[in-house]
């Protein structure tokens, strides 16, 4: 187990997520990066900071359960220990009046957006402890 300080960033494969993910990977951090595509989070990875922190792409679902029990499972069996969490995975759809926005779409961007921030929370939390 590493002795480093271990972040796991949510979303990490693009954009916000990516840009944290490799701050602290360059800081010195051990850093899981979550997110729905393998190939994202690779690329991720392949741009770590050569004196910086570890990084392990794990193909995550945050809005399944099981899903994310398994990616902090794997992030503390690699390196026991959780000290940030950047709860960063969402989405969005196309902008339209909220009379002609299916159900569907509001429950995906609820359940990515909120649900998948709750149950990434609940599980960093119990592996702080």
């Amino acid at each position: 187990m590493a002795e480093s300080k271990t972040a796991l960033v949510t979303g990490a494969g693009s954009g916000i997520g990516q840009a944290a993910a490799l701050a602290l990977q360059a800081a010195g951090y051990a850093v899981v990066l979550a997110g729905r595509r393998l190939e994202r989070l690779e690329a991720t990875a392949e741009r770590k900071a050569a004196e910086g922190g570890a990084m392990l792409p794990v193909a995550a679902d945050v809005t399944d359960p099981a899903s994310v029990e398994a990616l902090f499972a794997r992030a503390e069996a690699e390196f026991g220990r959780l000290d940030v969490l950047f709860n960063n995975a969402g989405l969005d759809v196309d902008p339209k009046p909220l009379d002609e926005l299916p159900v569907e779409d509001w429950k995906l961007v609820v359940d990515t957006n909120l649900n998948g921030a709750f149950l990434c929370a609940r599980q960093a939390i119990r592996l702080m402890k």
